[in-house]
């Protein structure tokens, strides 16, 4: 492997410092360089060029806005037996705790920086002159993602989509239906989904949606803190609505009363946040039934019973 890091990096060092890492999709490793620590992250999967180049994408494309702390990503590199590499900017984090409020505070930011954008760009059209003073950051008016996601090792469909209903109906709860048709042919599910979908657009009625860079999977796992500030990562990111962040975190806990409090000031809850958050959260009890098995299952028939009342 530090034969491979130096070829592709360009250094003439590189030595393991022999802190190591496992989750459930990749494995991980620290190495030392002559141009500084590396984290890198390993997946012997046939499909981990596809994931890894997701997640370098999504962390791009946070770090572009400036809002909150992720690791600098450096390159995806292909291993010669299969599988891949991912290497990005070594952080010596820790355990989220006294950050936990200034974490809400630059979400929030982050959420908020494709609306500011736009604002900025429709005044400057309606200037003078317009036109200057562009940012670098790309303005986006559509729901979805430039490349292939993943939330976990299952692939997302970013295609962009003008709405965010169809978007989410179709590229996230329908996705991961299929998924769960193909591999148990529940039929409970299929006959709940059928009603659902039908009601999905009553929940965002009167409700203003403008894209918003979300993180994609922020649970309690994927943030941490780094020196004086918060961190996130291992992201799957899209343009869509900003409550949808917020449906994974009220999942697994991890964030505390002062995170939602930060949040919410900058951003307050609208009409119907509760049931909406319920049908942003089917998604990831679909997907965790897709990856982890039946143990999901009731989470996600109640919630769709639960939707249908």
């Amino acid at each position: 492997m530090e034969e491979k890091l130096k070829k592709e990096l360009g250094t003439a060092m590189v030595k393991s410092t022999g802190h190591a890492g496992r989750g459930y999709i990749s494995e991980g490793q620290s190495y030392d360089t002559d141009t500084g620590r590396v984290f890198v992250k390993i997946n012997h999967k046939d499909e981990a060029k596809l994931m890894f180049d997701g997640e370098m994408a999504s962390l791009e494309a946070i770090l572009q806005t400036e809002t909150v702390k992720v690791p600098k990503p450096v390159k995806v590199i292909e291993l010669d037996k299969g599988g891949c590499v991912f290497v990005m900017e070594h952080l010596d984090m820790r355990s989220l705790n006294k950050h936990s409020e200034h974490l809400g505070e630059q979400l929030a930011d982050l959420h908020l920086h494709n609306k500011r954008q736009l604002e900025k760009q429709n005044k400057e059209q309606q200037t003078v002159g317009k036109g200057a003073g562009q940012s670098e950051v790309p303005v986006v008016e559509k729901y979805g993602f430039g490349i292939t996601t993943c939330c976990g090792y299952i692939p997302q469909e970013n295609e962009w989509q003008d709405d965010w209903v169809t978007f989410y109906s179709r590229q996230r709860l329908q996705h991961q239906i299929n998924i769960v048709e193909k591999s148990y042919g529940d039929r409970e599910a299929r006959e709940l989904w059928a009603q659902l979908q039908l009601k999905i657009p009553q929940l965002f009625i009167d409700v203003e949606i403008v894209p918003a860079l979300l993180h994609g999977d922020l649970w309690g796992g994927n943030v941490a803190e780094y020196a004086e500030s918060p961190v996130i990562f291992d992201p799957a990111s899209l343009y869509g609505h900003s409550e949808y962040e917020l449906s994974i975190a009220r999942m697994f806990d991890g964030f505390s009363s002062s995170f939602y409090s930060a949040y919410h000031d900058k951003i307050p809850k609208a009409p119907g946040f509760a049931k909406r958050n319920q049908l942003y959260q089917l998604f990831h009890y679909l997907n965790h039934w897709n990856h982890f098995g039946d143990d999901y299952r009731g989470s996600s028939i109640r919630i769709m019973k639960d939707l249908l009342k």
